[in-house]
């Protein structure tokens, strides 16, 4: 667009500096203002490391293209666990980071990583197995009470095992049941090293029970005989923040592009665009930046907005 308007205005100005050539000046700063505009609006890009459940869900390839029409900006997804997006940051490998793993998102921008984290948006967590539940987990009252029915029966369950958010809130879940199962001596407890989406494959094929956050889930096309067993604790809230990469630490970074891209989804409009997502019928993330406050917070503080019926919990 910006192009063809200074194709044309070249043209008219060969014209105008053979007729009227008093007004050669005006002319000249008019064109180098627009050749400095073009090259700026085209063919920016910024990359964007994060979690797989955001990219498993097919939320980029609905979000994204949007944004790109009305920014021109390309942004290029990394999808890694939490863990891994966060130390690709550090190594200056990302512009910008979503994650669901608030207590690293918080140390990474206490270390001078990240310029600030924001609450973006939120679903939850649930606990996948095959509809014959040989552990009975359906009829538990807590999410403890399904864990240790898991481990207690010793069926079979899936973990990632790569320190990714949803990781880190299984192990969490397992702690405060008082006991975390190691792959090395539990044959019921395999790790997979995996992303949401080849770790939900493993556990159809192998019977197992999992964790998944419920917008993979509800996206995921292979279930077979697996559905959801266990949902609605407190304690399956799954909070998104947003992370501008610090341009202290990783100078060549596109810092203004991602300032711009973070300041679209926390705004009115990325935010609606978010909550407009839906994959069969059912919304996959609610959006809560506008309510989220300052984004290096105290640790002790509580994520604003859960799903009704439950309370936040900081990870």
């Amino acid at each position: 667009m910006v192009s063809c308007v200074c194709y044309h205005l070249v043209r008219f100005g060969h014209d105008a500096l053979r007729r009227r050539r008093n007004r050669t000046t005006g002319l000249a700063a008019l064109l180098v203002a627009c050749f400095l505009v073009a090259p700026a609006q085209a063919g920016t890009s910024l990359i964007l490391q994060s979690t797989t459940s955001t990219d498993n869900s097919g939320l980029y390839d609905y979000l994204l293209p949007h944004y790109a029409a009305i920014s021109g900006i390309e942004v290029k997804v990394v999808a890694v666990g939490t863990g891994q997006a966060l130390e690709n940051a550090r190594n200056c490998d990302g512009d910008i980071v979503i994650a669901h793993a608030r207590e690293l998102e918080l140390d990474f921008v206490s270390a001078g990583y990240g310029t600030e984290r924001h609450d973006l948006m939120y679903n939850d967590f649930v606990i996948l197995g095959p509809q014959q539940d040989p552990a009975g987990i359906a009829t538990a009252k807590t999410v403890g009470e399904a864990m240790q029915a898991i481990r207690a029966h010793g069926a079979n369950f899936a973990s990632r095992g790569d320190n990714s958010g949803t990781n880190r809130a299984e192990r969490r879940l397992w702690k405060a049941g008082g006991h975390i199962p190691d792959a090395g001596d539990s044959g019921w407890y395999l790790e997979t090293g995996m992303g949401m989406g080849a770790t939900l494959n493993f556990a159809v094929q192998a019977e197992a029970y999992t964790i998944s956050d419920r917008a993979t889930w509800l996206a995921f096309g292979n279930k077979a005989g697996h559905e959801i067993l266990f949902e609605g604790d407190p304690n399956l809230f799954n909070q998104y923040g947003v992370i501008p990469v610090s341009p202290a630490r990783c100078p060549m970074i596109k810092h203004q592009a991602a300032l711009d891209f973070r300041d679209w989804l926390v705004s009115a409009d990325g935010q609606s665009a978010i909550a407009a997502f839906q994959k069969h019928g059912s919304q996959l993330f609610f959006p809560n930046a506008a309510v989220a406050g300052s984004a290096l917070a105290s640790r002790q503080g509580t994520v604003s907005s859960p799903p009704p019926g439950m309370t936040a919990s900081v990870n």
